[in-house]
């Protein structure tokens, strides 16, 4: 069964027993790329959609999902000041600004898009998609949301620095923020959201005693929490949003590989690895840590229908 919105009778209802069309609740999506729209189909029929967007080009095709868009830019503030008011539920998926266009460890975009929605009267909750590197190298252990932050890259900073601004914005403003911190999203149907062409390439992986446990969550396991967390989130709480799967990083490749009847990955030592490698991917094999996902279930009831890699890497029948 589809997570729905609660539907509260009038009386019980904030907004009252006003006319239909005023009580409906209106969901305001930044940063609405893949996930942005799978959420937006998972919400289509039961709420208003709105999206903000920098690019007159994507008019038409958030049209054509259902999704009135807002022209905006995230760098520009002045023209974010027509989203005071707007909506009753903000989700915020748009990523810090890159290395060179800010202090390396601020995330201007979301001091901007807070202080926007303070305008006026500010939304009842706030999702926004932060990442799992926030963690750092955790050498393997099992981290839960309490666990402090460890910061090892520009990157990780920007997102840290936007946790702390969206968790000011929900207690200053009294509204519920939720912050899920998300780790590497797959789906046979994402661009790139599978390991095969990865595979076809050959690209090696560490071998087993240097390898790193790695995390995943399926985009529409993803997009079906960050709805929850609009609705069901409590206040300035934080979500590892990551399947049940432990794996390490060359064993899930290994595993994605029999899948599509591919040949497994080379392995190789890590200090091979430096010279073979781009930093990309270097980035990712420095970091180990296993995300617990016992609050997403138990606060949000978010039953995953891909709970493992396994289930959800080979394409629906």
């Amino acid at each position: 069964m589809r997570d729905r919105p609660p539907i509260l009778p009038s009386n019980q209802s904030p907004l009252g027993a006003l006319p239909a069309r005023f009580r409906r609740e209106r969901v305001l999506i930044v940063g609405c790329g893949d996930i942005g729209l799978r959420v937006a189909r998972g919400l289509q029929g039961r709420v208003a959609l709105r999206a903000l967007t920098s690019s007159p080009g994507r008019a038409a095709e958030l049209r054509g999902q259902g999704i009135v868009p807002l022209q905006g830019n995230l760098d520009q503030p002045a023209s974010l000041r027509r989203l005071a008011g707007l909506a009753t539920r903000v989700l915020h998926l748009a990523p810090p600004p890159g290395e060179g266009q800010t202090q390396w460890w601020r995330d201007p975009r979301t001091v901007a898009l807070l202080r926007a929605l303070r305008l006026r009267s500010a939304p009842r909750s706030l999702a926004y998609g932060s990442t799992s590197g926030v963690y750092g190298d955790c050498a393997g252990a099992r981290v839960d949301e309490t666990r402090a932050v460890r910061p090892a890259t520009p990157r990780a900073q920007r997102r840290v620095d936007a946790e702390k601004a969206v968790r000011h914005f929900g207690r200053a403003a009294h509204v519920r923020a939720s912050i899920l911190r998300i780790p590497g999203i797959y789906a046979p149907d994402r661009e790139g959201g599978t390991p095969r062409e990865r595979l076809r390439k050959g690209t090696p992986v560490l071998q087993a005693r240097d390898d790193v446990y790695t995390n995943h969550i399926h985009a529409d396991d993803l997009a079906r929490a960050l709805s929850a967390a609009l609705w069901r989130g409590k206040p300035q709480r934080v979500f590892n949003a990551s399947d049940d799967t432990e794996l390490k990083m060359g064993d899930y490749f290994d595993l994605a590989a029999d899948l599509y009847g591919l040949p497994r990955p080379p392995r190789i030592a890590r200090a091979t690895a430096q010279d073979e490698l781009p930093l990309v991917l270097l980035s990712f094999m420095g970091e180990s840590r296993r995300l617990d996902n016992a609050r997403l279930k138990k606060e949000l009831r978010l039953r995953l229908r891909y709970p493992t890699v396994e289930s959800g890497l080979l394409p629906i029948r």
